[in-house]
């Protein structure tokens, strides 16, 4: 038997775009006489589709697009994956599906039996859970089909509160009491930068215990701020991989169901990508798709010299073209002639256009006109909050003349601990760094300049500064941000409550600080631009935490 796996990007609700893109892979399948082809979960319809789903419109489309699916696939089998309308007078509207589509056919639905409902995950509020397993039997072969969360039965656990086994069944046991020969596993696995070791685990786990190969097959892309990397696979009934697609990038494979069942390597020949190069790689795809599937084509920022400000102009540039993006400079008397050189220098590097708007006397009338208000008050936080504003409100009036998206600049340390300024540079249509920690930010300048200096080196090298007052420097207000990082990291991605991060061996005023920060500072979090998600625990969607309550 032959079985090509399809790794491919979808827009949700592109119902016309993407029944072209799978009956085209089902056209190149027939030509190479494969006898299989697979495609991800939701593959019909996008995913996440969330409350899309709500409206019956939605699901009726879905429906003609299964039927010409179907339709296609003569000479070949293929599997898909959709909502299916729930028969039943009880439970939920819907189940999210597998459709086993031959002969112009639909032969069997597949519903998916664990509902993952954390982080980025919401099934179970549109989805049945499936409670049947069935093989399918296809040119005397059994196969046992699964969708996504039905092999993630056990899990690693992230943090130090929870379970590992998160449901109460367990949909390859039951499939394998029936003696298949495979698993097929379809899936829309987010990307985060320690996902692929978990599953290697994940999918290396259930083939070497139930002694079965696994086709896993990952969606590619990027649908708002959640990021698919592909890197689609088959596992030996080992548990070691046999092969694996690229990440990142649309793929189609084809292979030989007796050489996998025979073949057993016994050496992982797909080493772990390295963190900061996924990291890298799923920032471009995350902005070249957000672009691409809402119908823009241009970017605008502010260039401040600094290095948050520069890493997302490379990130923006590679994902779009240099041609398609465009930087303000703007500075203000606290602005230094190097902050403004290593900007010119940068976009020059780049050929990104450039503009230089002064600040400075918008600055000074905004102050005279509100000195009848504050008169002999001392200068603070609402002098320096008037500067990021008028530096917001410049970008967004090109934003609105040219029609440029608006990138947001603010990395995960300063979204965390709420340094950054409502409606001024907290502004955008998309964050590209809101989920990469400060010291990651310096580290994929690093990577960025691996090979040549794009970046300039004093832009990695000064220290960190807002500029909006004399001599000013983050640690004036925040701690190093090698230490304050790792108390995030404890705190937001691990869960872990002070004391728990204190007897580790921080300090308890810092680690306590440190808290109160983030946690007084979820209301600003809240108005922010969609995130890309990079990690296991980014803000936004992937965590909901109550703006009013006692923490």
């Amino acid at each position: 038997m032959k079985i090509i796996l399809a790794q491919l990007n979808y827009i949700i609700g592109d119902f016309e775009g993407n029944t072209n893109k799978i009956l085209a892979a089902i056209e190149q399948a027939k030509n190479e006489s494969a006898d299989l082809i697979v495609f991800s979960e939701l593959s019909v319809c996008g995913y996440p589709p969330l409350d899309m789903l709500e409206h019956k419109y939605f699901i009726e489309l879905t429906e003609k697009a299964i039927s010409t699916i179907a339709s296609a696939s003569t000479n070949v089998a293929a599997i898909v994956g959709a909502p299916l309308i729930n028969q039943k007078k009880s439970g939920k509207n819907l189940y999210n599906a597998a459709f086993f589509c031959y002969n112009g056919k639909v032969l069997h639905t597949i519903k998916k039996a664990l509902l993952p409902t954390y982080d980025v995950f919401d099934e179970y509020r549109y989805f049945e859970p499936g409670d049947e397993f069935q093989l399918i039997k296809f040119k005397g072969k059994q196969i046992a089909l699964t969708i996504c969360e039905d092999l993630w039965y056990e899990q690693p656990l992230l943090s130090g509160f929870g379970k590992e086994k998160l449901y109460r069944q367990n949909p390859v046991k039951e499939l394998t009491k029936q003696q298949p020969d495979f698993i097929i596993n379809i899936a829309a696995s987010p990307f985060a930068y320690n996902h692929d070791s978990i599953k290697r685990e994940i999918l290396g786990n259930n083939a070497k215990k139930y002694n079965l190969p696994v086709f896993y097959v990952n969606q590619v892309g990027a649908n708002t701020e959640i990021i698919f990397d592909g890197g689609s696979r088959v596992v030996g009934a080992n548990g070691v991989i046999y092969d694996r697609m690229p990440f990142f990038e649309e793929s189609f494979a084809s292979y030989n169901l007796e050489d996998v069942l025979k073949t057993q390597k016994t050496t992982d020949s797909f080493p772990i990508a390295e963190r900061l190069h996924k990291m890298h790689d799923a920032l471009i795809l995350g902005v070249r798709d957000y672009f691409k599937k809402i119908g823009f084509n241009t970017a605008v920022l502010g260039l401040s010299g600094g290095i948050d400000s520069a890493v997302t102009l490379v990130i923006a540039a590679y994902a779009l073209g240099s041609e398609n993006v465009r930087v303000l400079l703007l500075p203000s008397k606290y602005s230094s002639d190097h902050s403004v050189s290593d900007a010119i220098t940068l976009a020059e590097n780049l050929g990104v256009k450039y503009d230089i708007i002064a600040i400075q006397k918008i600055v000074d009338q905004f102050e005279k006109q509100l000195n009848p208000l504050f008169k002999d008050l001392p200068a603070d936080i609402a002098e320096e909050n008037i500067q990021a504003r008028i530096r917001g409100t410049l970008l967004m009036a090109v934003s609105n003349k040219f029609g440029n998206i608006l990138l947001n600049t603010s990395n995960k340390s300063e979204a965390a601990v709420g340094y950054g300024t409502l409606y001024g540079d907290m502004n955008g249509g998309l964050s590209v760094l809101g989920d990469v920690y400060k010291t990651d930010v310096f580290k994929l300048a690093r990577f960025i300049n691996r090979e040549k200096e794009v970046i300039p080196e004093n832009t990695i090298t000064k220290p960190p500064s807002a500029e909006l007052r004399p001599d000013q420097k983050d640690t004036d207000s925040l701690p190093d941000y090698d230490l304050l990082d790792t108390v995030l990291y404890n705190y937001i991605e691990l869960r872990k409550s002070a004391s728990e991060i204190i007897a580790l061996g921080y300090d308890s005023k810092l680690v306590e600080r440190t808290i109160r920060m983030v946690n007084m500072n979820e209301y600003k979090r809240f108005q922010t631009p969609p995130i890309l998600r990079v990690s296991s625990k980014a803000f936004g969607l992937g965590r909901r935490m109550p703006l009013v309550a006692k923490y």
